[in-house]
């Protein structure tokens, strides 16, 4: 009896971790290595991060798909990040299902075409788990100068 009891609990626990929700860090984890491969200049890494439907909004443009990033701002992001540096001020989550949303307030520091920047930003991401990957879907930056 006191096997039977002990193998029930343990059935129990296993079955609660194999339907568990996934874990928002593991969002985090995969927005982090967008931005590590951005930083690191790793086109290839950077674009296996998006879906292939990604929006991309910067500024007041869109882009609509991981191709039109690929094709236009990618280059330029690259260059950006590889010569400056990212700081994450501020960090909140939400994990509903397979979705999580990051919302991100950052300082950037570092140089720009020869010129220093220093510059506040916001990021909103959103991820979606597809299989046993968390991959980013939407991405909404913003940023101003510093005073």
């Amino acid at each position: 009896m006191k096997k039977s009891f002990v193998l029930s609990i343990l059935l129990a626990v296993v079955s609660t971790h194999a339907f568990a929700a996934p874990a928002v860090g593991d969002a985090n984890a995969s927005l982090a290595a967008f931005h590590a491969a951005l930083a690191r200049g790793d086109k290839e890494a950077a674009l296996a991060m998006l879906a292939p439907k990604v929006a991309i909004y910067e500024s007041g443009y869109v882009e609509a798909s991981r191709d039109e990033y690929a094709h236009h701002h990618l280059g330029g992001d690259i260059a950006f990040a590889k010569t400056s540096m990212r700081k994450v001020l501020r960090h909140s989550e939400k994990l509903e299902g397979n979705t999580a949303i990051i919302w991100e307030e950052t300082e950037t520091t570092g140089t720009s075409g020869g010129k220093p920047v220093h510059s506040f930003g916001t990021e909103t991401a959103v991820l979606e788990k597809t299989g046993d990957r968390w991959v980013i879907t939407h991405v909404h930056w913003s940023s101003r100068k510093a005073k």
